[in-house]
């Protein structure tokens, strides 16, 4: 685990999401100086650091949400970290969970040199980045469904279809390889599926 160590004279921990954010400051001492709900804007979030702004470091969970905040503080000029999700829950656990104590507890890794960083990918490669990934979802969606032609024909002990159908001119009578209309009509959802994903 690669560690936040820097000392700051404030530690914000924001427990992020969609529409709220919960918010928790402390100062170099560990005494709470902020401890609010807030609606996830900039406005809200900016007037409410106003008195803490000055050596200010910013934590955050990594996890779906935290763009728009990384950009923020960046172009504020506030430090801000991003935390790993399952290093971060590996290390505070605890049975008690709610938006308050995340916040805190993030607040207090911050302060005490044990806040697990995860990669913050800078602005310009995000887009990129996302569109991997879901390219990468997509096609484990579109193996499922050939998977699913291929079990359905092993556990209906029929014979093998004899047809590559990654080329998609194999795939147009492949439903009739199966008896049973469910089946058959299951077998056409699959393809069709999958010849969305070729689009």
């Amino acid at each position: 685990m690669n560690f936040y160590t820097q000392q700051h004279k404030h530690y914000c921990g924001i427990d992020l999401h969609a529409r709220a954010m919960y918010v928790c400051s402390l100062d170099e001492h560990g005494e709470k100086l902020v401890h609010n709900n807030l609606p996830t804007t900039p406005a809200a979030f900016l007037r409410l650091i106003v008195p803490y702004r000055e050596d200010l470091v910013v934590g955050v969970e990594g996890m779906f949400t935290w763009y728009w905040l990384a950009d923020l503080c960046a172009k504020a000029g506030i430090a801000v970290t991003l935390g790993h999700a399952l290093d971060m829950k590996a290390l505070h656990g605890g049975k008690a969970k709610n938006d308050r104590i995340a916040a805190h507890k993030i607040a207090v890794l911050l302060r005490g040199g044990r806040f697990p960083q995860a990669y913050g990918y800078p602005a310009e490669m995000r887009a990129t980045r996302d569109l991997l990934r879901r390219r990468c979802h997509l096609a484990r969606k579109r193996a499922e469904l050939f998977a699913h032609i291929q079990n359905t024909t092993s556990q209906d002990h029929l014979p093998e279809i004899g047809k590559r159908l990654a080329n998609k001119a194999n795939r147009a009578d492949v439903a009739e390889h199966f008896p049973d209309p469910s089946v058959r009509k299951t077998i056409e959802v699959d393809v069709s599926r999958i010849d969305h994903y070729d689009q």
